[in-house]
């Protein structure tokens, strides 16, 4: 219970200093779903996404524990750095582009609200999530990206441009003609939501 309420800057520390093991325990059991989600909706496959996120923690530990961790309190952005690094490496590997997709086990971002939970709201709410999940599927790979990690993954544009290795103006960039091309996407056909 105590570590629940410890800050994940305080549980790096904790697990530095003294190789707290329920430190780790906490920082992975409050960031593993987010990660192991972001992995996987880049690499497409559950299989693939599940040992990606193995390798993830097991080179988190191994920074931790050679003191190469300097983040100060900003353990997910840094952890999802390090995802995304080796969601690319093992697209080099397999010599494939990397891609980023939906999954309809997983939920990107909500963007409709309803206080009624009847049986016709319930379904329209997912006929509208996956018509947006196939409109998210057509960007082009930089601006799905963007799309993913800023409304999934709760990113700032800084930490977006960080991890993908761009300017802040790019990934808000990437960002404005993902939007652009949705819009143009919906009116193109006539979708109403």
């Amino acid at each position: 219970m105590r570590m629940q309420l410890l800050s994940d800057k305080e549980l790096v520390k904790s697990y530095i200093t003294s190789s707290d093991e329920f430190a780790l325990a906490e920082l992975l059991r409050r960031h593993k779903s987010k990660i192991f989600t972001s992995i996987l909706l880049f690499v497409k496959n559950e299989v693939q996404a599940e040992d990606i996120f193995q390798d993830t923690f097991v080179k988190i530990i191994e920074s931790l524990k050679r003191g190469k961790y300097y983040e100060d309190g900003k353990f997910l952005p840094w952890a999802m750095r390090i995802a995304h690094n080796l969601c690319i490496d093992h697209y080099r590997k397999n010599r494939r582009t990397p891609t980023v997709a939906t999954s309809d086990e997983y939920d990107i971002f909500s963007l409709i609200e309803y206080h009624s939970d009847n049986g016709e709201d319930t379904m329209i709410k997912k006929q509208i999530k996956t018509k947006i999940r196939k409109l998210i599927d057509e960007l082009p790979t930089e601006q799905r990206e963007v799309v993913i990690l800023r409304h999934y993954a709760d990113m700032s544009f800084k930490e977006i441009a960080q991890m993908t290795d761009v300017s802040i103006n790019t990934a808000l960039g990437r960002m404005r003609y993902a939007l652009i091309n949705l819009r143009k996407m919906i009116t193109e056909n006539n979708m109403v939501f």
